[in-house]
């Protein structure tokens, strides 16, 4: 679809008043600055004959806003609130005057207490004198006309689509239709969306602007743009009445995400979604789409495995855009609980910069899983101890006491196998010869398969500069077995990588 969506933000409206403490007018100001660098074509900046306070807020920023920037004030459809509105926000270059009425069958007879005729009227009339008084002040405004609780006018639709022929008559050019309170499934109201712009002229842009009460606003507004609607009403974060108004970052990715051209700087959300969470002392939800600390989150074990093979790719397997498309600088999180497995080991150790292998993580994470369906999810620096002691200091049968050197090539090693105490010199090329010496001596003969030395960082670690051994053993079955030392010596760190390795090995027989 070449048709460009025009973002219409309401975060100053109708966000506004929902606040418990609503924003002053160096609050609102600050807020609409964000709302320039975001890219949005129109903001409605208040209710002018709200209060003073709203009627200044409005006339200031009408008074800064950019040549290109449309900017609108609400005004019940009577001659007093309309004349304010005018008077406050024609100093701008685009100025729109926005009216409304409810034409539902529910409220004309509950609320309004008026006949459908009368509303009609009423309706017309308003339109009329906002066109007259507008176009009197500035020759480039315009009007907007909502039909307040669209979405409960399925049963007299034909009677709104006539109001609203008049009505464009009258002199309105954009004619909203808002699912004040969301009751029902979201085709319903598309459907009816797209009735009412079949019936108008095309030169009339179609608006929609979506409440939240059943959590399916944002559907409601992408489909509805499908269906004909090309301004759509949105608030930064969701604010709004009750459970919100449609929220502009998941509508402007999700039309991003089907091919649409969205005229927005999509890289500034995350960033304004903190500020504005901040100023409007609403916090941003754990799993809020895109924005939410937890929306890069996986715990499952196979999310995790798919996270992590695709974690540098612009698609990944279990996310819905690269983070950095909204500005998000944190990649997706991978947390550990009884229901993640290996990949998710691999990764939190190798992110908090220790080496690891993947057969090693598949080693220690039963260990990981029981102690995390004690408590849960497992912090970090529980998972490393957990590490340390499996990886670095393997428990077993063998348990080294001391390791000398005598000489050039001779060498004295002390352990303990079970409660046995040996004590045996042997020589080798080196210590890690001489140590294996000294075991096959003691009856425990071993098979090196490889040997690697490592000069780690010693910061990681909380220590000065650290030698990190790394040997490969074959068992009686074939299967290699890797184990690891580490100390500030390196004749210290390849022994103890040996009898890490031993105790490996005797654990895998036991199995």
């Amino acid at each position: 679809m070449t048709r460009q969506p025009f973002f219409y933000d309401i975060t100053l409206r109708d966000g506004n008043q929902s606040l418990k403490k609503p924003w002053n007018l160096k609050e609102k100001e600050f807020i609409f600055n964000k709302l320039l660098d975001f890219g949005v074509q129109a903001v409605e900046a208040g209710f002018p004959a709200a209060s003073e306070m709203d009627w200044e807020a409005c006339r200031r920023l009408a008074q800064i806003a950019p040549k290109n920037l449309v900017i609108s004030g609400l005004a019940r459809a009577v001659e007093r609130d309309i004349k304010t509105a005018a008077e406050c926000i024609t100093v701008c270059e685009k100025p729109r005057l926005h009216t409304f009425i409810a034409m539902s069958p529910f409220n004309m007879k509950y609320v309004l207490n008026k006949t459908p005729q009368e509303v009609r009227k009423t309706a017309v009339e308003a339109v009329s004198f906002a066109f007259s008084e507008m176009k009197k002040l500035n020759k480039n405004s315009e009007v907007q006309f909502s039909i307040e609780h669209f979405g409960d006018c399925m049963e007299n639709l034909d009677y709104v689509i006539d109001t609203l022929k008049d009505v464009v008559n009258a002199g309105a050019t954009v004619i909203n239709l808002p699912n004040t309170v969301e009751r029902t499934r979201v085709k319903t109201f598309v459907d009816m969306v797209e009735k009412v712009y079949n019936a108008l002229p095309k030169d009339i842009m179609i608006a929609v602007h979506c409440h939240n009460d059943l959590g399916m606003a944002t559907a409601a507004t992408v489909e509805s743009y499908f269906a004909g609607a090309t301004q759509l009403e949105c608030c930064l974060n969701g604010l709004g009445e009750r459970a919100g108004n449609t929220n502009m970052y998941e509508v402007a990715v999700a039309l991003h995400n089907s091919g649409v051209d969205v005229p927005l700087n999509l890289s500034e959300i995350y960033e304004m979604a903190l500020v504005v969470a901040e100023m409007s002392k609403v916090p941003i939800a754990e799993k809020a789409p895109l924005i939410g600390p937890e929306a890069l989150a996986h715990r499952s074990g196979i999310h995790q495995d798919g996270a992590v093979k695709t974690k540098d790719m612009e698609k990944g397997a279990y996310r819905p855009i690269h983070p950095t498309l909204i500005g998000r600088k944190d990649d997706e999180k991978i947390g550990f609980t009884s229901q993640s497995g290996k990949t998710a080991v691999f990764e939190i150790i190798s992110d908090a910069g220790y080496p690891i292998t993947m057969q090693e993580a598949v080693r220690i994470t039963p260990i990981i899983k029981e102690a995390a369906e004690k408590v849960g999810e497992l912090p970090t620096r529980n998972i490393i101890d957990i590490y340390f002691k499996e990886v670095f200091n393997v428990q077993g049968d063998f348990r080294l006491v001391a390791f000398e050197k005598l000489s050039e090539k001779v060498f004295n090693l002390k352990f303990f196998h079970k409660t046995e105490f040996f004590d045996m010199n042997a020589e080798g090329n080196g210590p890690l010869d001489a140590c294996l010496s000294a075991l096959k001596q003691a009856g425990f003969p071993q098979k090196l398969v490889d040997y690697e030395q490592y000069a780690l960082d010693g910061e990681i670690f909380g220590s000065g500069a650290i030698a990190m051994t790394v040997i490969h053993f074959e068992d009686l079955d074939g299967k290699t077995i890797l184990a690891r030392g580490k100390d500030e010596s390196t004749l210290k760190a390849n022994v103890k990588a040996i009898f890490n390795g031993l105790n490996l090995m005797n654990h895998s027989r036991q199995v």
